[in-house]
């Protein structure tokens, strides 16, 4: 993934036409450059002062990856370009300067499988633009799965965690959230494992009663974390995601983490890789966020019920915490897009939901009526099935059962009025 940012040698971007004067467009170089609005000079002193080669601070992937040494690693513009066909020509939103970097490891006092805990302590607490960097999360049933296990060895284990598989780690707490609050969670890297598998018990996913054994295919990743091989000339490119990601609801009550809701949860979204954002409501005091459910890549619907399923070897997320933003409902925004959200008992209740969302939110961000913004995406979007599951026979049921999610590209807005779009959210912006 990360298609959208540079390297060290020159690469021209469709949403700047070529032109040498793209800012998005970082040539190798011995000296430290200046990087989306860092000065470079200053970068190169901060990686001198921390050990670090400054060298490497020639491009913006190389600078991302040694960004979260130095405690700016969420500095990457959600509005940037893309060298894809879905290219945003958007000027970068404002970012936020990351501050502390708080490492968090997965283990019984950190995690919690199938739900998320009201009562647990906070694994970390930050400040605003905080990172936490996560460098070892676990695969589903408490990490307990593992590579070439035989479906009937792994059924005792599912059967094991009745609450859901998600290993779930968390709560971060977010200092002066409050109710009424957002919380934007930002994917800065997502590395999964060298392993991951798609499965399917007797039962489930949209069809239920089709097939007569259960589904069990593992994978290897190639070291690079690109690619996953399947089988007859087949392969996938990876796009790892987190699949559950929640601020922590209201009530005394564990909340499962196959459950969807107002404050995030099962979201499944694909779209939501690094350089994403997903931004949630605070419920409680400190937001308390939770993650878990790894996906190295899933496709829309995730109709057998599984996507590539994996753990993150290394994942660093930063919260920015945006007080009484105007948002209504879970929004996620990628370097090229922004995603609303609906989930319902049919897929009609979902749609009706996502694009109700959607109208919500974009005639108030991009200030115009809600008939035009019906309009937009009528015009422009993409309404995509998030998940479709028919359990009859499972330990197991997604609630709501089915998901819808709508997509506004940012290439149909001029670069100032796309910045205004991203800003409108962004309280501290």
């Amino acid at each position: 993934m990360n298609n959208y940012l540079g390297n060290r040698n020159l690469q021209a971007f469709s949403c700047c036409g070529g032109r040498t004067s793209c800012v998005h467009r970082l040539a190798a170089t011995s000296a430290p450059r200046d990087v989306d609005g860092l000065n470079g000079q200053a970068l190169g002193e901060i990686a001198h002062a921390r050990k670090l080669d400054s060298s490497a601070l020639g491009g913006r992937r190389s600078f991302l990856s040694a960004a979260g040494l130095m405690g700016f690693a969420g500095l990457v513009p959600l509005s940037g370009c893309a060298s894809t066909g879905d290219s945003a020509v958007a000027a970068p939103v404002a970012a936020t300067p990351v501050g502390r970097v708080h490492v968090v490891e997965s283990n019984d006092k950190t995690v919690r499988v199938g739900a998320m805990d009201p009562n647990a302590s906070p694994v970390a607490e930050v400040e605003s633009g905080d990172l936490v960097h996560y460098p070892n999360t676990w695969v589903n049933w408490a990490n307990q799965a593992k590579y070439g296990m035989s479906f009937e060895e792994r059924e005792p284990i599912r059967k094991r965690f009745t609450a859901g598989p998600y290993s779930l780690i968390g709560p971060v707490a977010v200092r002066g959230a409050e109710p009424g609050d957002w919380i934007e969670c930002r994917m800065v890297k997502l590395r999964p494992i060298e392993w991951g598998w798609n499965s399917a018990p007797l039962g489930v996913g949209a069809l239920p009663s089709e097939f007569k054994k259960p589904y069990l295919q593992y994978f290897k990743f190639d070291d690079a974390r690109t690619r996953a091989d399947f089988k007859n000339g087949i392969s996938y490119p990876l796009r790892p995601t987190q699949g559950v990601v929640a601020a922590m609801p209201a009530g005394d009550k564990p909340v499962s983490g196959i459950l969807s809701g107002p404050y995030g949860g099962n979201i499944v979204v694909g779209e939501l890789t690094e350089g994403g954002s997903i931004f949630v409501p605070v419920q409680r005091a400190g937001g308390l966020i939770w993650t878990g459910d790894s996906h190295a890549v899933q496709g829309d619907g995730v109709v057998n019920q599984t996507a590539i399923e994996t753990a993150m070897e290394d994942m660093q997320i930063q919260y920015v915490l945006h007080k009484r933003s105007p948002l209504k409902n879970v929004l996620v925004e990628t370097p090229t897009h922004w995603i609303l959200l609906g989930y319902g008992d049919s897929i009609e209740a979902a749609l009706t939901a996502s694009l109700l969302n959607t109208i919500d939110w974009l005639s108030q961000a991009a200030r115009i009526g809600r008939d035009d913004a019906y309009s937009v995406i009528s015009v422009a979007g993409s309404v995509r099935v998030t998940q479709y599951s028919h359990q009859t026979n499972t330990v197991y049921t997604n609630v709501p059962s089915k998901g819808i999610h709508t997509l506004i590209p940012k290439n149909i807005f001029t670069p100032e009025m796309a910045a205004t779009v991203s800003r409108a959210t962004r309280t501290n912006a």
